[in-house]
Formats: structure tokens, C-alpha cells, sequence
């Protein structure tokens, strides 16, 4: 894989030349320092990726030429992710890992112990600094599928609305709470085939409350557990994430 990739959505399906955003421009030049000539890959976050050669430096608008395209494999299963917003920089740290995991959709959630309260405006600016990040972890670490990061959302009505999903599953402290390892090997002997499409909430600091979490069995959603350590909330999330995937792609 090329050391250079960058972000860039063509107009046309086929294009012979691409010419990057200012953003995307000084990255390339002036950050990673790339050269004329050298091989550059573009993306779209969708699975469609261009080969190119660097043909134009310019920090406003680098120049690329196409040498040929190819479409990544998608991953034969979708998780989503439903994160109840930690305090500080930890959503980001969050969103990082689980594009490098290869979650399609990242929700954050406010619930009922969320310590950050967002207005309309500081949580719109949130979303497009959560999508930069995906965007950044996905050119460092080569993930042609770039993850959509929706607007918060408080956790209740996102439990209610939550449909759609061959598996719900919510980390879980409380006594009772199943291995995940359990939990798919029920679904595969009931449906005969491996979940598709999985959503999985992890909590803040201090977990869900237990009216959050009574809600959550009344929605459907299967409690699981990360261990018998509690974990902190960007912790509990990158190990969720990576228990699941890995599972999903061995089953």
C-alpha cells in the first residue's frame, strides 16, 4: 500500500485527473511532504479507490493522474456503534479505533450519566471534528470505507428507535450478562447463518443506569460482557469493537 492516500469524492465515475481539496493539498505536500511523481491512492470513503501519480503540487489544489481504479471488499458484516459520549478528547481516541476496526456507523449517544451536555451549534461542530478523525484514521490506516459519524443523540430514544439489526447488544456490568461468544453461537444455530448488520452500545463513565439498562432488555438488546475488570469508556468500546469483529469474521 502507497504511503500517501488521500480524500477525495470525483464528479464522474471515470475520471482521467483529480484535483484535490486545499486540506487534502497541503497534507499531501506539505505534511507528508509527497513529491511529483510519486504514487498517491484517492479514495472516497465508499469502497472506490484511484491509483494516481502526483503530477501537481500545489497546496491548493495538489493534481493527481489516474492510472487505474479498483473497488475494496467490503466486510461481509455492518456494525454500528452506539457510544455514550465520555468526558475530554476520549470520543475521538473512540472514533479513530473503531474506523480502524471497520465500524460503519458511529452514533453518540447522550445519556443519563453523559457529564458532556452539547447545545445545537457545539454539538454540529462536534459531529464534523468526530468525522475528520474517522477520516483521518482511515487514510493512516488504509480503510477504503470511511464510517458515518451521525449527530448525538439521546440514548433512550435511540434504544426505542433502534431497528433493523439482526443482533442488539449492550456492554453490561450487571450480574447475568452473557459472553459474547454465547450470544452469536444462538443466533447461528437459530437463523443458520452469521448476524449481518450489529449494533452494539457501550456506555459513559459509570456505565448506564440501571433504567437505561432495564430499557435496553425491553428493546431487545442482549447485555454482554467485557470481563470481569471494569473497563474505562474508550477501553470498553476498542475491545468491544474488536471482540465482535473478530468473531464475525470466524464464524
Amino acid at each position: 500500500m502507497s504511503d500517501y492516500r488521500v480524500y477525495c469524492a470525483p464528479t464522474t465515475a471515470e475520471p482521467a485527473e483529480l484535483t484535490i481539496s486545499p486540506d487534502e493539498s497541503h497534507h499531501l505536500v506539505i505534511v507528508n511532504r509527497a513529491k511529483i511523481g510519486d504514487t498517491v491512492v484517492a479514495f472516497d470513503g465508499m469502497g472506490h479507490e484511484w491509483i494516481c501519480e502526483l503530477r501537481g503540487d500545489r497546496r491548493a489544489g495538489a493534481v493527481l493522474k489516474v492510472r487505474f481504479k479498483q473497488k475494496a471488499k467490503p466486510l461481509p458484516y455492518e456494525i454500528t456503534l452506539g457510544q455514550a459520549l465520555p468526558k475530554g478528547q476520549f470520543m475521538d481516541a473512540i472514533v479513530r479505533k473503531a474506523t480502524e476496526i471497520g465500524v460503519a456507523h458511529i452514533v453518540p449517544l447522550a445519556s443519563e450519566r453523559t457529564q458532556v451536555r452539547l447545545d445545537e451549534d457545539r454539538a454540529e461542530r462536534k459531529t464534523e471534528k468526530w468525522q475528520t478523525a474517522a477520516l483521518e484514521a482511515a487514510k493512516q490506516c488504509g480503510n477504503a470505507f470511511l464510517p458515518e459519524v451521525m449527530p448525538t443523540q439521546n440514548a433512550a430514544a435511540f434504544m426505542a428507535a433502534a431497528r433493523g439489526y439482526d443482533l442488539k447488544l449492550i456492554a453490561s456490568l450487571q450480574p447475568g450478562a452473557k459472553s459474547l461468544k454465547t450470544v452469536l453461537a444462538a443466533f447461528q444455530a437459530t437463523n443458520k447463518r452469521p448476524p449481518k448488520k450489529v449494533l452494539w452500545l457501550v456506555g459513559p463513565e459509570g456505565d448506564f443506569t440501571p433504567a437505561e439498562m432495564s430499557q435496553s432488555r425491553s428493546e431487545g438488546f442482549e447485555p454482554i460482557t467485557l470481563g470481569p475488570l471494569v473497563l474505562r469508556c474508550e477501553t470498553a468500546a476498542a475491545y468491544a469493537l474488536s471482540i465482535l469483529s473478530y468473531e464475525l469474521q470466524n464464524v
